[in-house]
């Protein structure tokens, strides 16, 4: 796909757009100011492949906690304020690497311009961010409504206010738990600003709900090219919106790596538990650097020949499985070594 030429931003040591690859981004979900634990979270996600985090600031004792936690991590750490401008300030002089505002609910021209002073001072960039849940009551009445037309202009008009102090270096996101509007939304930005967009269903739900709605939000948005760095909002574990966001951008092509693993659908001639068994298999290669595909399936009839496009595979039968590669049978096992042979599979590949 082409995608949509934006200006770069950097943030810390990386970079987003300019055709830069799109970046995953989670929140913590610790308490800021406990900086073990919020040190620790950010650590494991790190891990797990986020790029860039964010932590709420809700007072000035989180604000002064993002210097020691910038500290002890390795990617960039945005500050989320609303409402108070000097916690935004604060924030900057303890080292965030980007802050995230809505200059809506900042207040008078003169507080957004003491943010946008400092900002410009040390050159960091400002992430203006517009929901629909916040958007302002004379666009809803504008547009009758919380529609895609309303939020881009709130974006938009946000943004002008940046700009005509003198400071371009911004982020926008407009995000809406309504899919379809944001997506749309997000269509209509790309041909009216070059700002970088970072792009997401806000309140997209819970782990089942949430993962199917920014999937399609995200795929139709990204498809389109337009989109510089994600994040995937789900009512859980920061983890789990790192290992989604992951899968979304390797599903569109949008990135290489990791083991991808496909499986059968279960029907009549299934004689195992594949359930259970493709659990296992997803767990066993999660961490495994291979850019390959590996198949279970639940037939040793067809099982192999289905799964002809798959690097290596296993399929069951009753009482034993089968080890195949590229659609080639290799090895015949009993049942409860699947998993084992596909293990050692595994590590010569890695070899």
């Amino acid at each position: 796909m082409k995608r949509k030429k934006t200006r770069q931003v950097r943030i810390g040591d990386r970079i987003i757009g300019g055709g830069s690859p799109i970046r995953i981004q989670s929140m913590t979900n610790t308490k800021t100011e406990d900086v073990a634990s919020t040190v620790a979270q950010i650590r494991e996600l790190e891990a797990a492949g986020c790029e860039i985090i964010r932590c709420a600031v809700p007072h000035m004792e989180a604000a002064r906690a993002l210097g020691e936690i910038k500290k002890q991590i390795n990617i960039p750490l945005v500050a989320d304020i609303h409402f108070d401008y000097r916690l935004a300030i604060a924030a900057m002089e303890n080292g965030a690497d980007k802050i995230r505002i809505n200059p809506g609910n900042i207040g008078s021209r003169e507080r957004v311009k003491a943010v946008v002073d400092t900002a410009r001072e040390r050159q960091i960039p400002i992430r203006v961010g517009v929901n629909s849940g916040s958007l302002e009551k004379e666009l809803v009445e504008k547009y009758h409504g919380v529609t895609a037309e309303g939020l881009v202009e709130s974006a938009l008009a946000q943004v002008g206010r940046i700009e005509d102090m003198g400071y371009e270096n911004l982020v926008i996101s407009i995000k809406s738990s309504d899919v379809l509007m944001c997506a749309r939304a997000h269509e209509l930005i790309a041909e009216r600003t070059d700002h970088p967009l970072h792009v997401g269903i806000t309140e997209a739900g819970t782990l089942y709900s949430g993962n199917i709605k920014s999937a399609v939000g995200l795929g139709i948005i990204l498809y389109q090219g337009i989109g510089d760095t994600i994040r995937v909002s789900l009512t859980g574990s920061p983890l789990e919106e790192i290992k989604s966001a992951r899968r979304i951008l390797k599903t569109l092509g949008l990135r290489k790596g990791g083991v991808e693993v496909v499986s059968c659908p279960t029907c009549g001639r299934t004689q195992i538990d594949l359930i259970g068994l493709a659990g296992q298999v997803e767990t066993l290669v999660q961490d495994i650097p291979l850019d390959i595909k590996v198949a279970v399936m639940g037939c040793v009839v067809n099982g192999p020949g289905e799964a002809r496009e798959a690097d290596i595979g296993i399929a069951g039968g009753k009482g034993v499985g089968l080890l195949f590669r590229k659609g080639e049978i290799i090895k015949k096992v009993p049942e409860e070594e699947l998993l084992s042979c596909l293990r050692e599979e595994l590590l010569r590949w890695q070899s």
